[in-house]
C-alpha cells in the first residue's frame, strides 16, 4: 500500500509529467485556456494514459518480448494510443458535442501526446507490473490535469489583470508555466528514495 501511496504521490507532484519531465507541453499550452476545456482535455488523457499503459504493458510482455520484437516497441505503442484515441474522439463527438468542440484540433493531438507514449515507455523502462503501471498511469495523468487546472486558472486571472502589453499572451503564459515547473520541482526534496 505504501508503494502505491509513493508512486501516486511522486507521479503528481515530483515528477510532474508537465513540470518535472516537460513532456505533453503541446496539449497543456493550448487547451489551458479555460478551466473547462482543461478537465476535458485532463479526463482524455486519464482515460487514454491509463488504457493506453494497460495494453501496452500487456503488449509489450506477452507479445513483444517473447516474439524478440522490442525494437517495434514505439510503433505497436503509437498505434495503440493513436486506436485509443480515435474511439475517444467518436465517443466525445457522440455524447458531449461541446467538450469535442471545445477540444478541437488538441483532441486528435493526443495520439502525438508525448506524455502518453512517455508514460507507456517508463512503464516498460522501469520494470513496473500492471497494477504499478496502471496506478502510475493514473497519477501521471492526474498530475497532467493538475497542471492544466492550475495554468488555466492562472491564465483566466490574466486576462482580467493589467499585463503590459509586450507581455500579454504567450511571453506572460511562458513566464508563468516556467514559475510553475519550478514550483513543482520544489517537491522532489520531500521524497527520498
Amino acid at each position: 500500500m505504501l508503494e502505491y501511496l509513493s508512486i501516486i504521490i511522486t507521479a503528481i507532484f515530483v515528477n510532474n509529467i508537465v513540470f518535472a519531465q516537460f513532456l505533453g507541453i503541446c496539449p497543456f499550452m493550448g487547451v489551458s485556456r479555460r478551466l473547462t476545456s482543461a478537465t476535458g482535455m485532463g479526463m482524455a488523457v486519464t482515460f487514454v494514459m491509463a488504457i493506453a499503459t494497460c495494453v501496452t504493458w500487456i503488449l509489450q510482455n506477452y507479445v513483444l518480448v517473447p516474439a524478440g520484437l522490442e525494437f517495434m516497441q514505439t510503433i505497436v505503442f503509437i498505434l495503440v494510443i493513436a486506436t485509443l484515441v480515435q474511439m475517444l474522439e467518436i465517443i466525445l463527438k457522440k455524447i458531449t458535442p461541446a467538450l469535442y468542440q471545445a477540444l478541437g484540433v488538441f483532441l486528435p493531438l493526443i495520439t502525438t501526446n508525448c506524455a502518453v507514449l512517455g508514460v507507456a515507455i517508463i512503464v516498460v523502462r522501469n520494470g513496473m507490473g500492471l497494477t504499478q503501471s496502471i496506478v502510475y498511469a493514473v497519477a501521471t495523468a492526474i498530475g497532467f490535469t493538475l497542471a492544466l487546472w492550475i495554468f488555466a486558472g492562472i491564465r483566466e486571472q490574466l486576462e482580467l489583470t493589467d499585463v503590459p502589453r509586450p507581455m500579454r499572451g504567450v511571453p506572460i503564459a511562458l513566464i508563468c508555466a516556467g514559475l510553475l515547473a519550478m514550483a513543482f520541482m520544489g517537491f522532489s526534496g520531500i521524497l527520498i528514495k
